[in-house]
């Protein structure tokens, strides 16, 4: 059971100021991000002084200690305004801080995870290849052991924070999986070791300001400390752990873009008129903004209900991957009557929903794609019902 640090009263303190720092911050300068992409240094800096850089890193290495529960309520707030914002603290509490957290020596912890709390270092999850993406087990960067040392050798791509990460967490092989494991260990590699490069920012759809970039590893030596947890089998364990517990993140990432679009396409149909009568009285456009709040809902309540378990250590399996596949889906839906709702006008850029429309379609790629949850929910279902048949 994973109980939080933070009260209900404190933690209520702490999604206000967030919900304040959202309106009236980040929503009036959306169109600043998408222009230059990137978020500007003085809010990352509001940011870092309100803790978001480190709000699911424990209390006793410098972060606000959320739980899940809690982590999702923040989110749906975070959600609401461009996702660059949240991209820019993501990895640090999520699937990055998440596999120091769980599974960090006590010395990789002291070192790394005060100065990610803080948001002097970012940290990068670098788990995604050429070859390999929603399911790890084909990576085929090495890590090959010399004397005390591991030589990491590999590509990495589509890297969220790569270009100002100062610690990539790179998942490498160090042997074929065998009967004892799939042979997949974890490191923690400097920004700056010999042998590191980071690629030109890639040039995305959109999540404009939220940059991410291929990372080639060419013979990166690292200490024996560098390996999480000691172990070389924690890899691959720890990968899956992360992205389910960021899968219910992103669900509930996915409800707060949502409600935004939901939010605008009501504002949009009580005001604009066709003919002298505002569009929101035309029984058609009623029905399609009925079909939103009930999405935005459903996905509301999943989201809250998947963190339920996860914390209560109930379903850390089935439900993230149910909640990632409606929520993100859902999300595709919403937006795209918002569009619908908005007409001529949603098509044009500087228009919230057409933002929206073109940010919310990564979620259903990264921290796994629609297809690769609907595996997950599928087999475990099966397999579960086979072992109670004996």
């Amino acid at each position: 059971m994973t109980t939080s640090e933070v009260s209900d009263e404190d933690f209520q303190e702490i999604l206000t100021q967030t919900r304040h720092f959202v309106h009236t911050a980040v929503i009036p300068r959306e169109q600043e991000i998408l222009a230059g992409d990137r978020v500007p240094d003085d809010l990352r800096d509001q940011a870092k002084k309100m803790g978001l850089f480190g709000y699911a890193i424990p209390q006793q290495w410098g972060g606000l200690g959320l739980n899940l529960s809690q982590d999702v309520e923040l989110a749906m707030e975070l959600g609401y305004t461009t996702l660059a914002l949240r991209s820019m603290f993501g990895t640090n509490n999520g699937i990055a801080g998440q596999v120091l957290v769980g599974f960090g020596t006590d010395e990789q912890k002291q070192r790394w995870l005060e100065p990610m709390a803080t948001g002097e270092a970012v940290a990068s999850f670098a788990l995604t290849e050429p070859g390999a993406g929603s399911n790890p087990s084909g990576l085929r960067t090495k890590a090959v052991a010399d004397g005390t040392d591991w030589v990491i050798t590999g590509q990495k791509r589509f890297i969220t924070n790569a270009p100002t990460a100062d610690l990539f967490v790179v998942f490498a092989r160090t042997r074929p999986a065998d009967d004892d494991g799939p042979g997949i260990a974890v490191f923690l590699v400097p920004a700056d070791a010999a042998g590191v490069q980071v690629g030109a920012k890639d040039a995305k759809m959109g999540q404009e300001g939220a940059w991410t970039a291929d990372v080639s590893f060419d013979d990166v030596r690292v200490p024996a400390e560098a390996l999480v947890g000691g172990s070389e089998d924690i890899g691959y364990r720890a990968a899956m752990i992360s992205l389910a517990r960021g899968r219910v993140h992103i669900a509930a990432l996915a409800v707060g873009s949502a409600q935004r679009a939901l939010d605008e396409s009501v504002a949009y149909a009580a005001t604009a008129t066709q003919g002298g009568t505002p569009i929101g009285n035309f029984q058609l456009v009623q029905a399609m903004i009925a079909d939103q709040q009930t999405g935005v809902s459903a996905g509301r309540a999943l989201v809250r209900d998947a963190a339920r378990q996860w914390v209560s250590g109930e379903d850390r399996r089935v439900a993230p991957s149910v909640a990632k596949l409606f929520c993100t889906e859902m999300v595709g839906q919403v937006a795209d009557l918002a569009v619908q709702i908005h007409g001529g006008s949603g098509y044009m850029r500087e228009v919230p929903v057409e933002r929206i429309y073109r940010e919310v379609r990564l979620l259903r790629l990264y921290e796994g794609t629609s297809e690769i949850q609907r595996l997950i929910i599928g087999s475990n279902l099966v397999k579960t019902a086979q072992r109670e048949r004996g």
